[in-house]
C-alpha cells in the first residue's frame, strides 16, 4: 500500500498534496458544497478523492463494488452522485461513501464534484456532452487552481464503430485499440464521438489524462453488495431489449439476417478493466496510455445477432413461450415500436468488430467467453419474467 500511496503521490503536484492552512480533515457532510481546499485536505491525510457517476447503474455499480474492496480502498475518499433519494440513503447508511443528490442535468454540481476530485469514473451516458463538458470543466479549475493533473476514466462503447449492415453481412474490418491512425479515422458523426472527441481535446490541451473505455456487448447479471441492497442495476440493456421485444412477439426476433457480428464481454470482467487501468495509471502512468493512446475496448470473443436471437427463442421454448425457437425478422413496424425508431432497431444488426489490445498489454485478463455469453441468456429472460 505504501507503494502505491508513493506511486500516487508523484501523479500530483506538491500544490496539491500540501495543507497549508495546516486545518484539521474536512467533516464527511457529503450535501454541502465542495471547495478546492478540500481536496488539499484530503490529499494531505493521504486520501485520493475520486468522483465516480453511475453508481445505481450497471457498470458504474460494478466499478464501485472494486473499488470498495481494492487493496487500498481505504486511502480512497470516493464520492458518489445519486439521483434517487432512497437509495442515497442506502448508500449512505452501509457503504463508506459520500453522496450527493443530484443529476446529470445538475451542471453546476457536476462541475464542483469534479474539481474536487483527482480521479474521476465517469460511468454514465456516454452520450451526455453537458455533463461531459462540465465534469471537464471542474477538471481545468482543478488543473488551474492546484496544479494537479486530475485523471479522468470515462464510458464510451464500441458502438461508435457500427455501420448499416442491418443484419445482412459480415464486415472484415476489425479495430485494434493500439492502432491509433485507426481509432482516429473513425468519423466524428459516429455513436458516442462527439464526447470522445471532446475529451481527447481536454488531454491534448494537457489539464487532464484521459482514458476511454469502450466496453462492448455486455452481458451476465451482476452481483455484489451494492446490488444485494438494491442500490445498482444488475443488468445489462442490449440483450434485454432484443428479450423484451421478442417475449411481445412471442418469437424471437433479429434484424434482417442476423449475420454481422459484435464483440462481447461479461459485467465481471469489464469492470475489472477500469480497475487494472485505473491500477496501471498509479503504477506505471508514463507507459499507460491516454490521450488517443488511451482508448481501450472491452471484449473477449465476438457472436452474431443470429446467435443471440436463437438463444432467446430456445429460452422462449423451453420456458413453453413459443413453439419456435428460430427468429423471425422484425418488420419496419416492429423496429420502430420496440426500439422507439427504425434507426436504432437496425443498430441491432449493425456490425461493430475490435480487439482489446491495448487493455491486454496492461494486465487485464479476462475470463468469460462468447459461449459463457450464450449461456447468460436464459437466466436474462427468466430474471425479466420474473419482473412482469
Amino acid at each position: 500500500m505504501v507503494t502505491w500511496l508513493h506511486n500516487l503521490a508523484s501523479l500530483m503536484s506538491t500544490s496539491s498534496l500540501e495543507n497549508k492552512n495546516g486545518t484539521e480533515d474536512v467533516p464527511s457532510d457529503p450535501h454541502r458544497r465542495l471547495t478546492p481546499s478540500d481536496s488539499v485536505k484530503s490529499m494531505s491525510a493521504n486520501k485520493t478523492p475520486i468522483f465516480l457517476t453511475g453508481a445505481t447503474g450497471y457498470i458504474g455499480g460494478a466499478v464501485l463494488e472494486r473499488l470498495l474492496r481494492h487493496p487500498s480502498t481505504n486511502t480512497f475518499d470516493i464520492t458518489v452522485l445519486v439521483r434517487n433519494a432512497e437509495k442515497a440513503k442506502i448508500l449512505e447508511s452501509k457503504f463508506p461513501v459520500n453522496v450527493v443528490v443530484g443529476t446529470h442535468q445538475d451542471l453546476d454540481k457536476l462541475e464542483s464534484l469534479a474539481e474536487n476530485s483527482h480521479v474521476v469514473f465517469h460511468c454514465a451516458d456516454a452520450d451526455d456532452l453537458p455533463a461531459a463538458k462540465a465534469i471537464l470543466s471542474g477538471l481545468r479549475k482543478r488543473h488551474s487552481k492546484l496544479g494537479d493533473l486530475p485523471i479522468l476514466i470515462h464510458t464510451s462503447g464500441t458502438g461508435v464503430l457500427t455501420d448499416d449492415a442491418r443484419g445482412m453481412h459480415i464486415t472484415e474490418t476489425i479495430y485494434s485499440d493500439l492502432n491509433v491512425e485507426q481509432i482516429k479515422s473513425i468519423p466524428p458523426t459516429a455513436f458516442h464521438r462527439n464526447v470522445d472527441l471532446t475529451i481527447i481535446e481536454a488531454d491534448q490541451e494537457g489539464y487532464v489524462r484521459s482514458h476511454i473505455i469502450l466496453p462492448s456487448t455486455i452481458y451476465g447479471i451482476a452481483t455484489g453488495p451494492l446490488f444485494d441492497a438494491g442500490v445498482s442495476n444488475p443488468h445489462s440493456i442490449q440483450i434485454p431489449l432484443l428479450i423484451k421485444a421478442s417475449l411481445a412477439r412471442k418469437q424471437a426476433g433479429m434484424v434482417g439476417e442476423g449475420k454481422a457480428l459484435w464483440p462481447d464481454v461479461h459485467i465481471d470482467d469489464v469492470a475489472d478493466l477500469y480497475i487494472v487501468l485505473f491500477d496501471s495509471i498509479v503504477s506505471n502512468p508514463d507507459k499507460t496510455g491516454h490521450g488517443w493512446e488511451g482508448f481501450y475496448f472491452g471484449e473477449n470473443g465476438e457472436h452474431s445477432w443470429y446467435q443471440i436471437s436463437r438463444a432467446i427463442g430456445e429460452a422462449l421454448v423451453e420456458l413453453g413461450i413459443s413453439q419456435d425457437p428460430e427468429p423471425t425478422a422484425f418488420s419496419r413496424e416492429e423496429l420502430i415500436k420496440y426500439f422507439g425508431s427504425e434507426q436504432m432497431g437496425n443498430y441491432a444488426g449493425s456490425n461493430s468488430r475490435c480487439r482489446a489490445d491495448r487493455g491486454r498489454s496492461i494486465g487485464w485478463k479476462p475470463t468469460r467467453t462468447s459461449e459463457d455469453m450464450i449461456k447468460s441468456i436464459k437466466p436474462e429472460v427468466e430474471a425479466y419474467l420474473k419482473k412482469q
